[in-house]
């Protein structure tokens, strides 16, 4: 391939990266497989600078590991790692909650949250959850959780909360699959919208260390959910990042 622009540059990492994201979240590389970078960029029909810097990129992530001699390998996680992933996510969003309730100016910062947490119990309480409320519920989720990054006013929480969550298995929706299609878990939505709305009031009377405490425990919801797949292992398979997954 010849020269190429830095804008092309940019947009072919960036296709890249998506790519290769979805590659390793759907097992298409095995853990501590070496990435062969030549065949790969003519796979993905890119050059070889933008392909470095998308590997150098999963690589922050956690996807990849960089080896002096072999380049980059893909990571493999051990259930220690999720466990210990979902721990930092909810020691961040603690943070971020703490700090939300420590810098709110104004209670109707918090609409966008209490719309959200609403909106999901109301969705919670119905008698069913159905495939499109459980798709509503799921936008909803990533609703809250972005506003409640938004009121921290904190750059740098957004950089670790974003860096934490970039595994699939460590987001505020990881397990969420998992959770709708066990009957054993349904439970867990009501314990979780009624999390939401606790979460909201503790900001709302500026109490930071118990909205820092709730988010905390939030965030451990998803181990229930890791610890019902470990038990059902069939279903393991249908799990985003599985394959990168040593059991």
């Amino acid at each position: 391939m010849g020269k190429i622009s830095n804008a092309s540059a940019s947009s072919q990492t960036a296709r890249a990266t998506l790519t290769l994201r979805e590659m390793l979240v759907k097992g298409r590389f095995r853990p501590g497989e070496r990435i062969r970078e030549v065949p790969l960029a003519a796979q993905l029909d890119v050059s070889r600078i933008p392909l470095r810097l998308a590997l150098e990129r999963l690589a922050h992530e956690g996807f990849l590991e960089v080896r002096p001699t072999r380049g980059f390998v893909v990571q493999e996680f051990s259930t220690e790692d999720i466990y210990d992933a979902i721990e930092l996510r909810g020691l961040l969003e603690g943070a971020a909650a703490r700090l939300a309730a420590e810098r709110l100016r104004d209670t109707k910062e918090l609409d966008s949250m209490r719309e959200a947490s609403r909106e999901i119990l109301s969705l919670v309480r119905r008698p069913k959850l159905t495939t499109e409320a459980f798709r509503s519920y799921v936008d909803l989720n990533v609703k809250f959780h972005a506003a409640l990054l938004d009121l921290s006013r904190s750059r740098m929480l957004r950089r670790s909360i974003e860096q934490a969550c970039a595994l699939p298995f460590a987001s505020p929706g990881a397990f969420l699959e998992r959770q709708f299609v066990s009957s054993d878990l349904h439970e867990l939505f009501l314990i979780s919208a009624d999390q939401h709305c606790s979460i909201v009031e503790a900001i709302a009377d500026g109490e930071g260390s118990r909205a820092e405490m709730l988010t905390r425990e939030h965030a451990r919801v998803a181990r229930r959910n890791l610890e019902d797949a470990l038990k059902n292992r069939e279903a393991l398979p249908n799990m985003a990042g599985a394959r990168l997954i040593a059991l």
